[in-house]
């Protein structure tokens, strides 16, 4: 005190600008997830907000329509709601535990498990739902729940006590409802975590679970999979299906990931093997069909990359490394704002999250229709459909002896199996995929008619403003 102060050290105050400058790009490469989410929403924001404007067909004036349209996309941007909750659990052993967990709803679905389910990551995750929603064409709003527990440390009986209090938890504030805020299974969770009312006949609706040819050459690739080699990060329920469509379809999945390690086989591996082995062992380590894989599995060379765990796994710094030509986002949020600009750059197609995992809850959206209406798809228009399908082949049939007579009998009609399967009437199964593949193809051409001067998140922002504006 009442000394002057010393004068600033040159070294020291390069060593002070190099570990400033080091924790900037730590915190590039390791960005807060929602900020991150709020980050690729500001982009697609100030893409989409002049044709916004435009499209306002009001008395307004030029400033009072941009007034408004940036007021409300400031109101689509933050989550409504965020509710923290503890209760207690009984344990297996007879011991008691206190259990944390949240739900966002972010536009008035999910819950997840995991050691690191922060409120930032629930209401960043619950912000991608709406914007997936609004790709897909489901009219949901969004919401997303987690609990702070490893699943690994606890058995599948304490898992449902866990799921079922939550849920009793949420439903008690008013917080889930059939037509309120509908859960679905996410990350770590299955059939067996889901929670199923006894008393209200909607309990069960409280839960549920340009060319391509032009895009492929500027990639310098061929439409198909019948050449594709492809990776796969996480063998859980969304690479597990992913790996298993890319290898019905010819694809040869050379290498797939999990927190324990990775394996390699360059002449593909069987997803169906490989599933097995893993029910058996645990892991997927020591799979007789495949070596150790040393290194990073993103960096894999591969036609396409599946990153299917968790989010940010593709950063500013591996993303010069990754030799992928299409990079897949099964996981929600995988790649980073920073490492997005560095792909584009690199010619590196991202197929983004917002639309290639939005077919979960565009099946939850189904089933979530079938529970409310207490009827199974197919019901009731399953016998009118397979009698009509007989008609019409009665009808050829007739047509033709009519034409050409019946010289040596009947014509016979003979079906290929393919159409006999079809004669015979859709089951529930192929009702859903076909609205799924519906759903997807159709939200893919949207998307795809929007890249010329956007992406993924402006054609979602487009669809969510005009539900508020509308709404008042």
């Amino acid at each position: 005190r009442g000394q002057p102060a010393a004068a600033p050290q040159p070294g020291l105050a390069l060593a002070a600008r190099r570990h400033h400058s080091e924790a900037v790009a730590d915190r590039e490469d390791d960005p807060n997830f929602f900020k991150m989410v709020e980050d690729f929403f500001d982009r697609g924001a100030s893409i989409v907000e002049d044709k916004l404007v435009e499209d306002l067909r009001t008395c307004e004036s030029e400033e009072q329509k941009r007034n408004r349209v940036r007021g409300i996309l400031r109101l689509i941007k933050p989550c409504n709601h965020v509710l923290s909750l503890s209760f207690p659990i009984r344990r297996n052993d007879g011991s008691w535990e206190v259990i944390e967990g949240c739900r966002a709803q972010h536009s008035q679905h999910r819950i997840c498990y995991s050691t690191d389910e922060s409120v930032n990551k629930v209401k960043a995750l619950a912000s991608l739902m709406t914007y997936k929603c609004a790709v897909a064409d489901v009219p949901f709003g969004a919401a997303k729940a987690g609990v702070k527990i490893n699943p690994k440390n606890y058995t599948d009986n304490e898992l449902e006590k866990i799921t079922r209090r939550f849920t009793m938890e949420l439903a008690k504030k008013g917080f889930i409802g059939p037509g309120i805020d509908v859960p679905a299974p996410d990350m770590s969770k299955g059939e067996r975590e889901i929670t199923k009312g006894h008393y209200d006949i909607n309990a069960h609706a409280c839960v549920t679970g340009k060319p391509i040819t032009s895009y492929m050459s500027i990639l310098g690739m061929t439409p198909g999979f019948g050449d594709k080699t492809f990776v796969v990060q996480g063998f859980g329920n969304v690479g597990l299906h992913s790996m298993r469509y890319l290898h019905r379809f010819g694809a040869k999945c050379i290498a797939v990931g999990e927190s324990d390690g990775s394996m390699w086989n360059p002449d593909g591996s069987d997803p169906k093997e490989l599933e097995d082995f893993k029910l058996q062992h645990g892991s997927i380590l020591g799979f007789p069909r495949a070596k150790p894989y040393e290194g990073s599995i993103l960096e894999a060379d591969c036609d396409i990359l599946i990153p299917a765990a968790n989010e940010k796994q593709l950063t500013k710094s591996n993303a010069p490394r990754v030799k992928a030509k299409i990079i897949a986002e099964g996981a929600n949020g995988p790649t980073t704002p920073e490492t997005d600009k560095i792909f584009l750059e690199r010619n590196i197609m991202t197929i983004p999250d917002l639309y290639l995992n939005a077919g979960g809850v565009t099946v939850s959206y189904f089933e979530w229709l079938k529970n409310l209406n207490h009827v199974s798809y197919g019901r009731l228009t399953f016998k009118y459909e397979r009698d009509s399908n007989y008609n019409l082949l009665r009808s050829v049939q007739e047509s033709l002896e009519g034409k050409f007579g019946k010289h040596g009998g009947t014509v016979p009609i003979v079906s290929t199996a393919e159409i006999q399967d079809r004669v015979s009437g859709a089951s529930e199964k192929d009702i859903v995929h076909s609205g799924l593949a519906y759903t997807m193809e159709r939200s893919a051409r949207q998307i795809m008619c929007t890249v010329m001067k956007t992406a993924a998140y402006v054609n979602a922002i487009e669809k969510v403003f005009k539900v508020y504006n509308e709404a008042g």
